[in-house]
């Protein structure tokens, strides 16, 4: 039987913020449901052409206080990008913090405002170090 990639779901306390979070990334709202019943709201994103790779944003609208806290086991999301160290700078230039920079021109490591570890990679060759990043300090963890 093939195995088909459907998509990466993660919980979100704050939608508005999060979509933002994704957008800073290139991310657009490819589908959305709002479910009254069970007061949740699902919002799929994904890069432009590649609507079939989505990340899923859960909100529950009462909020997470009785879920598990332990993140079940989630390890991160991966873009790739085809220039680190501009991705980079316009998330900076926004508000967010680069805790792990591209100080070898191929990966960084950033978090979106739930937590939610996102790793981007140089596409193709690693670019060349270059400063402000050769130099710069993790900040945070990643």
């Amino acid at each position: 039987m093939p195995l088909t990639y459907l998509h990466t779901m993660v919980r979100v306390k704050d939608l508005e913020k999060s979509m933002a979070f994704f957008e800073l990334l290139g991310l657009k709202e490819t589908r959305r449901w709002d479910n009254e019943q069970g007061r949740f709201t699902l919002v799929f994103m994904a890069p432009p052409g590649q609507e079939d790779a989505p990340v899923e944003l859960t909100y529950n609208w009462d909020g997470d206080d009785g879920l598990p806290s332990d993140s079940r086991h989630f390890g991160h999301l991966a873009y790739g990008v085809d220039d680190i160290y501009a991705t980079c700078q316009h998330l900076m230039d926004n508000g967010v913090t680069i805790n792990r920079p591209p100080r070898d021109g191929h990966m960084a490591f950033v978090r979106s405002p739930d937590n939610i570890s996102v790793e981007l990679l140089q596409n193709g060759p690693s670019l060349p170090a270059a400063e402000p990043w050769a130099s710069m300090e993790n900040t945070g963890h990643w």
